[in-house]
């Protein structure tokens, strides 16, 4: 009788924080689902923050390719899966956007990129969604989430314009991350 080994099966319903730890195991499968699960959000952050979908597309490929390297040092007991991940990619967004202004790859004459209706209204939706969650965050959390998303603030900057220290800084965004992702956890999806 030979022994066949099966590759494992990934339940119809993981969690992002089990699809990433299998993915740190080196689980194809699981890290095709995070792919399908996370790769349009992801694009349309970075292209909102680049403003280009060349440099948004590179950004995308280069957040997966973390994730696929550095997956086996997620730790859930730091927060779910999706802070991380989005951690990840606003990273490198980020390092998209300090690398060298390159011209924007779009050529004039294509059609434009601008959202569909449907699109827009499942932004809106996605958008109250997350509003709505930011709204049951204590003001201390909502405070620094606030200065580091939307006023765009590294958390440095975000310690010295509250007075406080980076430590805590740190560990109010963990936090507020963390309550976000619970607050929306399957909502999105």
């Amino acid at each position: 009788m030979a022994l066949v080994l099966q590759p494992p099966r990934i339940p119809l319903v993981c969690s992002d924080a089990e699809l990433i730890q299998r993915t740190g195991e080196g689980d194809r499968a699981s890290f095709e689902k995070l792919y399908q699960r996370y790769a349009r959000p992801v694009f349309g952050l970075a292209l909102r923050r680049l403003g280009d979908r060349g440099r948004a597309e590179d950004a995308l490929q280069e957040t997966f390719v973390s994730v696929w390297r550095s997956a086996r040092t997620y730790k859930p007991e730091r927060g779910p899966g999706a802070p991380w991940l989005y951690g990840v990619a606003r990273n490198a967004i980020v390092d998209r956007s300090r690398a060298r202004q390159e011209p924007p790859a779009e050529v004039p004459d294509e059609p434009s990129s601008d959202a569909g209706p449907d699109e827009r209204a499942e932004g809106s939706w996605v958008q109250w969604r997350v509003h709505r969650a930011l709204e049951t965050l204590p003001e201390r959390e909502r405070e620094v989430i606030a200065l580091a998303y939307w006023s765009d603030l590294s958390q440095s900057e975000v310690a010295e314009r509250l007075g406080i220290p980076l430590g805590t800084v740190k560990t109010r965004t963990r936090a507020a991350l963390a309550h976000l992702a619970e607050a929306l956890e399957g909502e999105l999806e």
